[in-house]
């Protein structure tokens, strides 16, 4: 199989421009695995990577839909598995880089995803039920799920699986052979850093960008739904609450985030973590180096 590098890691963890330091470094491309910054017009909101920022180095999967548009991880898996052959089949290394660990599974594990469309009646029949009904409605099919009982869609989405009648976990068809690196930081640097990023990201006018999203007529639905930044800004400027506390509830729901995103990724043995605090380039390259000549990874 051919090469994939992966860096995945938190939200203000440093996995972008890790990433784009490598890729120079490799003569490599970059396939942004977020599912948000695939929305043109969403980059503060988002964190999406700015020109400046990409020093030269390709970038695919941004602004590849209108905002208000649907895109689903079976969207992303294609799109994905395109740009990444295109990258290879031009002699150059591509990176998966990100933070959403389905969109990363779905292209390193090959998922094999059923081409059941969703059904609308159904959808909306689920749409009137609570959270906390729809989770139950899964354990009671499937009491072992490990799907986040607050991830609404993941938990419509299951249910909505099972419907069609697709009942076990999707087959995998691995396409490539990959070497996963992690990014993190201590619990309270990150913290730290995940303030620091929004305080910055507020001030270069994050909370413009959502007042003209909503103002071309983007649904206050699609925003919320998209959560973080997006949800906790709509609320804000259509009055639901107050900015200093839409301030204080996002810092604390990125934060939540954050912890969850590395739940997901810890299980996963086979990714190899890099110290932050030090050098990750200089940790990474002796790693892409065996991996690029075939040596055994299991000496990693």
């Amino acid at each position: 199989m051919r090469k994939l590098i992966v860096i995945v890691g938190t939200n203000a963890s440093g996995k972008s421009g890790l990433g784009v330091e490598l890729a120079r470094e490799y003569g490599g491309e970059i396939v942004s695995a977020d599912s948000r910054q695939v929305y043109a017009g969403m980059n503060l909101g988002s964190g999406k990577i700015t020109p400046e920022e990409m020093r030269g180095v390709p970038h695919h999967l941004l602004d590849v839909r209108r905002p208000g548009e649907f895109f689903s991880m079976a969207d992303f898996q294609a799109l994905a598995y395109e740009a990444i052959d295109g990258i290879l089949d031009r002699g150059r290394l591509p990176f998966l880089v990100g933070g959403t660990g389905l969109y990363v599974a779905s292209v390193t594990e090959g998922y094999v995803l059923s081409e059941q469309k969703p059904d609308p009646a159904l959808r909306a029949e689920l749409e009137t039920r609570s959270t906390p009904e729809l989770y139950e409605m899964l354990r009671a099919r499937v009491p072992e799920t490990d799907v986040d009982p607050k991830n609404r869609h993941r938990v419509m989405r299951m249910l909505e699986k099972l419907a069609a009648g697709d009942e076990g976990p999707a087959p995998r068809q691995p396409r490539y052979e990959t070497l996963k690196l992690g990014v993190t930081w201590p619990r309270e640097e990150l913290k730290r850093r995940i303030d620091e990023r929004l305080e910055r990201r507020l001030k270069e006018g994050m909370t413009e960008e959502v007042r003209a999203l909503l103002e071309e007529g983007v649904s206050e639905e699609f925003l919320v739904k998209l959560g973080l930044e997006y949800k906790y800004l709509t609320w804000y400027l259509t009055g639901r609450m107050e900015y200093e506390q839409m301030k204080e509830e996002l810092g604390q729901a990125i934060k939540r985030f954050a912890k969850r995103q590395m739940t997901w990724f810890r299980k996963d043995p086979e990714i190899v973590w890099l110290d932050m605090a030090g050098d990750p380039a200089a940790q990474a390259r002796p790693l892409i180096d065996a991996f690029l000549q075939g040596k055994d990874q299991e000496n990693r």
